[in-house]
């Protein structure tokens, strides 16, 4: 699924113009940002979390000269899943499997 195909779910599911989903799924997308770049985490009970990761520096290796580089220390987005959403997705594939 896509942005574009996103809205068209959220305003069939909440029964409102695809124009008003695009600004609620934009606003929704442009919190979460805004929250992780100050360093803040967003929880959503029941779907997961979105948090800030940090990533130490490190050497790597250059693939096409084999040269190794210094890689320096990064933040990264990740989002992790919560335990209700993964027993959800766990119980739509045992269901496809029984049949």
């Amino acid at each position: 699924m896509n942005k574009t195909e996103l809205i068209s779910a959220v305003a069939q599911e909440a029964e409102m113009t695809k124009k008003d989903a695009e600004k609620a799924v934009k606003a929704v997308i442009d919190v979460i940002s805004k929250t992780l770049v100050k360093g803040e985490k967003v929880q959503l009970i029941g779907f997961g979390t979105f948090e800030i990761r940090q990533r130490k520096a490190r050497e790597g290796h250059n693939p096409a000269t084999k040269q190794a580089i210094k890689i320096p220390a990064s933040k990264s987005p990740a989002w992790r899943v919560s335990k209700q959403l993964k027993e959800k997705v766990n119980a739509k594939k045992a269901k496809k499997g029984k049949k």
